[in-house]
């Protein structure tokens, strides 16, 4: 990190010498944020995320099994470590004869249920189409004319229209499912058909552009280290913060 971060103590040039004791406080605060910020954000939500599933898991655990039971304090992530490993233990199960079976007599109950087979199918095939490694749904990215014809936006591509839906589409063209995701939440959106010629496809990857779409295109993946543009960024506000000094006329000649 040191070689990212200026030194405050180093010889600074002319033209930074100009600079005010306010301005240096200043850029030396946009600097703390710029390194501080994505790291405090990083633990608070890891935290976050932490506490809610041990606040789902622990419950329906035994209190005899639970670490603060022996320990004079609670152990962050234990409920972590129970679901990952219940859930592992439920894959393994699940793969068997016997679990398999299971699982069948379970569907067959749920498909029985007026309105929860509806549910179950539809979170069933949603769950396992994302989770799948043989699927092709968003994993190529393109941009479309919207909202306004000169306007591109960034388009996540899945599948073609099933035939039903096909058929209501004019049938001189083919139509291609996007999603557009909205900034800088990009897990709301619009979904809609387009036609295929229409689209424009890009070759960067779909955390790429989730990246751009989420920091309102000012990160640009690929182009540098993220930790290193930010403090170029500090450092352009340090050098639009001085002023110019009016260059001295030489001095004149000796009669």
């Amino acid at each position: 990190m040191s070689g990212l971060m200026p030194d405050p103590d180093a010889p600074l040039p002319s033209s930074a010498k100009r600079l005010t004791a306010g301005q240096r406080l200043r850029n030396y605060f946009l600097t703390g944020i710029v390194v501080s910020g994505p790291v405090v954000i990083t633990i608070y939500l890891s935290f976050w995320i932490i506490n809610w599933v041990d606040g789902w898991v622990k419950p329906i655990i035994p209190q005899i099994y639970l670490p603060e039971t022996y320990l004079p304090f609670a152990i962050p992530g234990f409920g972590i470590l129970v679901l990952v490993l219940g859930l592992t233990m439920l894959g393994f199960l699940t793969a068997n004869l016997v679990g398999r079976t299971l699982l069948d007599f379970g569907e067959t109950l749920l498909a029985r249920m007026p309105v929860v087979r509806g549910l179950y199918r539809s979170t069933k095939q949603i769950f396992e189409t994302i989770f799948s490694q043989s699927g092709t749904s968003f994993r190529t990215v393109g941009l479309v004319e919207y909202p306004a014809p000169g306007c591109w936006s960034i388009v996540f591509l899945s599948t073609p229209p099933i035939p039903d839906i096909q058929g209501g589409l004019p049938q001189d063209q083919e139509f291609i499912s996007v999603f557009l995701p909205c900034a800088p939440n990009p897990t709301t959106g619009f979904f809609f058909y387009v036609a295929k010629d229409r689209v424009i496809e890009v070759p960067i990857s779909v955390d790429d552009a989730a990246k751009i779409v989420m920091s309102l295109g000012l990160l640009r993946p690929g182009d540098e280290e993220p930790r290193k543009a930010a403090l170029d960024a500090v450092e352009r506000l340090k050098a639009s913060g001085r002023r110019k000094k009016p260059a001295s006329l030489p001095p004149p000649d000796p009669a």
